[in-house]
């Protein structure tokens, strides 16, 4: 006892008398509910509060209380002692249940708590003897276990509800010899056990088994007062050489403590003992902290006879009635005292036994790291340092250790600080300069690749890859990026440091398509540069998926477009590429957005040459199947001359075009509306390279034909003038006959001689009537380098077949006139000169005519039967007038109708014979006069 260390972990919090107010001499205490219990020999119980105060108190037993327990669960309060004897053969000790919560009056001065159940201890079944110890346990409300040990080896158990005497009583022996002089309980699981300590052996009853099962777990035993349960339900005995702690399977370990024990308790796992030392005569009071090895209080006091726990204090009763609070001080005062004795491996292992929280724990061991790290022990320091992470700022510890002559030890505490995913990207950098400075290769090893196939990394990627980097360490620099899946870092360390190609491309061909497309993207124009033909083979297989039918998964397909950024300054590549696109997929969802590149890159006339870029980078001549460039050897560039390279890039110049007008063409089938590219842009790119096939192409197909025969007059082709203007000037096939209008007002312009080109055009102006001759004659007139001799013939069938014209109008006059004056004499004739009907039939039913009868004025009778209800009108010759009327009603219609007359007049091949026909007609030749 006198190896361990003491200390003063509790302090003194009341020493003093037992009010007066409790009488007789005090025979036994329990603790409860904020109060302490106090039975006496003249059969009283008296409560005292926090203050130390008389709190209340009434007669429990007539005689004496000799043992008493307050409930946890319910606040009764379970005695027992001795009252009057009913008759001689029957003792007077009984077992009494108070309900602390209810309360009779006795008297006017005084009040008792209800007494709910009394039963008599002794009876013929269970012999009187002499009580040595008592327990109660509380079940599930309101069943009690009561178990009673005697001195003669047996234990009276009673088990039930006493308040309403639905109990169960039954006696369990352990020894017909000895005194019971413990008891204790223990739930294990569903198991209920009785521990039973008597002089000479520990002992336990299984409860479960019918009759309980008696099992003898050790031969030696202990006193009363000295026997205990610790709050993980083992039995503690005490003897005066040793304390003895008791499982269900036997005994567990033993604590050598020299001294009788008079009392032994367990408050807040601490071991409380009341030691008579035989060395120096005096009782101590000792607290026992057995996980740390240590004596936490002592104390010497005078002749204790009674011990308890209660308002977080330990209780001392002595036998002159004086009691004595022992309180727990608070962890930081204890942590002060240790660090101020410097003793900060106590101070660890009380933080840790006590379960204090883990910043509180870690708190002491910085303290103690830096007493170490004060006394330049820097190794233990560091140990200690270890166990703050993640409560103490690394920084602090980090700057300490910064000097190279402790590098070992900051690396040691940057490994664990990684370990535990508390790394900043600081950390990791510092760590791997750690590693670097060190050269020690194998711990990079082991920090890189020791979670090889496990888990994520414990470190940031990035800044692992850029140290090591930095530090030539590629191959680890690219495990780090593979491991984490960064593919970006890891074809950057292969294409920019190592510049192995090869190697970029296969890891590349390994990724998943949505990661391959992104790397691609990032570093293609790497590999476009130098291996050209491999890259494109991984972009067609990311965009098409070869093997697949096309169309299924074609929308979720990368587009090329997507990946045009990486061929800058490689357009043959690109156009290498979407032509093997092309070819496979044929309705591509940017088909447009591909013809549309497609057709710059074939179009542009300036577009570097590949066998001129590709050679000087050594670089494979056969990417491109269009390469015309004649072979010349590498070793003397200087042979190849500037009018090769000339000849070379306009063959292949034309040869792209011949491509650009196959695609305008193919994209644009007969069936479409609109083509598969930008119509707006293909004509700038035709304009821009002066491509005068694809500007023909698509104007044409635009139906923009004078816009085809402007780009023959601008390049003066008077023969593709005029054959476009048969292929397109003619009405009967759709075209536009105003055509050759155009191509006489060029002719009439063109300031030379073209007697050959306008004869041909007069010939085709006459055959369709398109121009008046006067406007032939205005137009042809500008150009002073054509005759009258190109025009004569021209003009006279124009003016023969004027004279014939002429003549049919005039006798189409005449008749009309003849027409007019009959009329007009006709309808004198009918205002002037009565008529005479002389029909004799009914021109309806052709019977004779009889009155009444109806005449009208075109000769024409009927009977008034015949006609019915209508009278005004003559049914023979109403369906004639009705059609004229609906004729004039119709055109005075349509000349409201504006668009109908103008489409007329510009479809019509004479526009004013139209107007005449409409003037003709009456349509529109009334007139309102606008009066104010």
């Amino acid at each position: 006892m006198y190896q361990w260390r003491k200390f003063d972990f509790f302090e003194e919090k009341y020493g003093g008398k037992i009010p007066d107010d409790v009488t007789g001499d005090i025979q036994c205490c329990s603790s409860g509910r904020g109060k302490v219990a106090i039975g006496s020999n003249d059969g009283s119980v008296s409560f005292i509060d926090r203050g130390i105060k008389f709190d209340s108190g009434f007669q429990a037993h007539s005689s004496s209380v000799l043992f008493l327990q307050h409930l946890k669960q319910r606040n009764f309060l379970v005695t027992v002692g001795e009252d009057e004897q009913i008759s001689p053969q029957q003792s007077g000790m009984c077992l009494k249940v108070f309900d602390l919560e209810k309360v009779q009056e006795e008297g006017t001065s005084s009040s008792a708590p209800e007494c709910i159940g009394i039963l008599r201890i002794f009876t013929n079944q269970f012999p009187e003897a002499k009580i040595t110890s008592f327990l109660v346990l509380e079940e599930v409300p309101p069943i009690l276990l009561i178990a009673i040990g005697l001195d003669n080896g047996c234990i009276y158990c009673v088990k039930g509800d006493i308040a309403r005497e639905r109990i169960t009583r039954f006696k369990l022996q352990v020894d017909g010899r000895s005194t019971i002089t413990g008891l204790g309980f223990r739930m294990d699981g569903q198991a209920l056990l009785l521990f039973a300590v008597t002089p000479d052996s520990v002992n336990l009853f299984s409860m479960q088994a019918q009759p309980p099962k008696l099992q003898t777990l050790d031969h030696i035993g202990g006193s009363v007062n000295t026997v205990t349960m610790s709050d993980r339900s083992e039995l503690i005995v005490g003897r005066p050489e040793a304390v003895y702690f008791y499982e269900v399977d036997g005994r567990g370990p033993c604590w050598a403590f020299e001294g009788e024990k008079k009392f032994m308790g367990w408050f807040r796992g601490y071991l409380i003992c009341v030691i008579a030392d035989s060395k120096t005569g005096n009782t101590v009071f000792n607290v026992y902290d057995l996980r740390n090895r240590l004596i936490a209080y002592s104390i010497v006091v005078g002749k204790v006879s009674n011990m308890l726990c209660e308002w977080g204090t330990i209780i001392l009763i002595t036998a002159d009635k004086s009691l004595l609070c022992i309180t727990e001080k608070d962890m930081e005062s204890k942590l002060d005292m240790l660090f101020k004795k410097n003793q900060y491996t106590v101070a660890i292992n009380l933080v840790q036994s006590q379960h204090a929280d883990a910043a509180a724990t870690a708190n002491v061991m910085r303290k103690y790291g830096d007493h170490l790290y004060g006394k330049q022990d820097f190794d233990e320091a560091m140990s200690q340092y270890i166990n703050t992470i993640g409560y103490l700022e690394p920084s602090f510890v980090i700057q300490k250790f910064l000097d190279a002559q402790r590098i070992y030890n900051l690396t040691n505490y940057l490994e664990k600080l990684h370990e535990k995913g508390l790394a900043s990207k600081d950390h990791t950098t510092l760590l791997l300069n750690c590693y670097t400075k060190l050269k020690d290769v194998e711990k990079l090893n082991t920090f890189i690749r020791k979670e090889d196939g496990i888990g994520e990394l414990k470190f940031d990627v990035e800044t692992a890859i850029r140290v090591c980097r930095a530090a030539n360490y590629h191959e680890h620099a690219m495990y780090v990026a593979k491991k984490a899946g960064k593919h970006e870092w890891y074809l950057k360390i292969l294409l920019e440091d190592l510049g192995n190609y090869d190697e970029a491309l296969q890891y590349v061909s390994s990724l998943e398509p949505s990661q391959a497309g992104v790397t691609i993207k990032e570093y293609g124009k790497i590999l476009i540069e130098h291996k050209p033909k491999e890259t494109i083979d991984i972009l067609m297989r990311l965009c098409t998926e070869q093997g697949t039918p096309n169309g299924v998964y074609l929308s979720m397909l990368p587009s090329p477009v997507d990946f045009i950024n990486v061929f800058v300054q490689h357009p043959h590549s690109l156009m290498h590429f979407l032509e093997r696109y092309a070819e496979i997929v044929k309705d591509s969802p940017a088909q447009a957005e591909i013809n549309n590149t497609l057709l710059e890159l074939y179009l542009s006339r300036d577009l570097n040459f590949p066998s001129i870029s590709l050679s000087e980078n050594g670089l494979d001549q056969d990417l491109t199947d269009h390469s015309v460039a004649p072979a010349v050897s590498k070793a003397d560039p200087e042979k190849r001359t500037n009018t090769d390279s000339k000849d070379a890039m306009e063959k292949d110049c034309t040869e792209r075009q011949q491509k650009g007008l196959e695609l305008l063409k193919m994209a644009w089938p007969s069936d479409l509306e609109q083509p598969l590219y930008d119509v707006d842009l293909a004509i700038i790119l035709c304009e821009m390279n002066s491509f005068k096939e694809g500007l023909l192409y698509l104007y044409e197909k635009m139906k923009l034909y004078k816009e085809v025969i402007a780009c023959y007059m601008q390049n003066h082709d008077h023969e593709g003038l005029i054959a476009c203007c048969k292929r397109l000037g003619d009405s009967g096939k759709g075209g536009d006959p105003s055509l050759w209008a155009d191509l006489l007002k060029y002719f009439g312009e063109i300031g030379e001689d073209c007697s050959k080109e306008v004869k041909e055009v007069l010939t085709y102006i006459e055959r369709d009537d398109i121009l008046p001759p006067i406007i032939v004659l205005q137009t042809l007139a500008k150009n002073p380098c054509l005759t009258l001799s190109v025009i004569k013939d021209y003009i006279a069938r124009k003016l023969e077949q004027e004279s014939k014209i002429i003549e049919e109008d005039r006798r189409a006059v005449e008749k009309y006139q003849e027409t007019t004056k009959n009329m007009r004499k006709e309808i004198e004739d009918l205002r002037t000169n009565a008529r005479i009907f002389q029909l004799s039939k009914c021109t309806t039913c052709t019977f004779t005519l009889d009155i009444p009868a109806v005449h009208f004025m075109c000769m024409h009778s009927f009977h008034q039967r015949c006609l019915g209800d209508n009278e005004k009108e003559c049914p023979e010759c109403a369906p004639e007038y009705r059609s004229l009327m609906e004729m004039k009603r119709s055109l005075e219609q349509n000349s409201k109708d504006q668009d109908l007359f103008f489409q007329q007049v510009k479809s019509s091949k004479d526009g004013f014979s139209v107007i005449a026909e409409y003037f003709g007609k009456g349509i529109i030749s009334k007139t309102s006069d606008a009066t104010s």
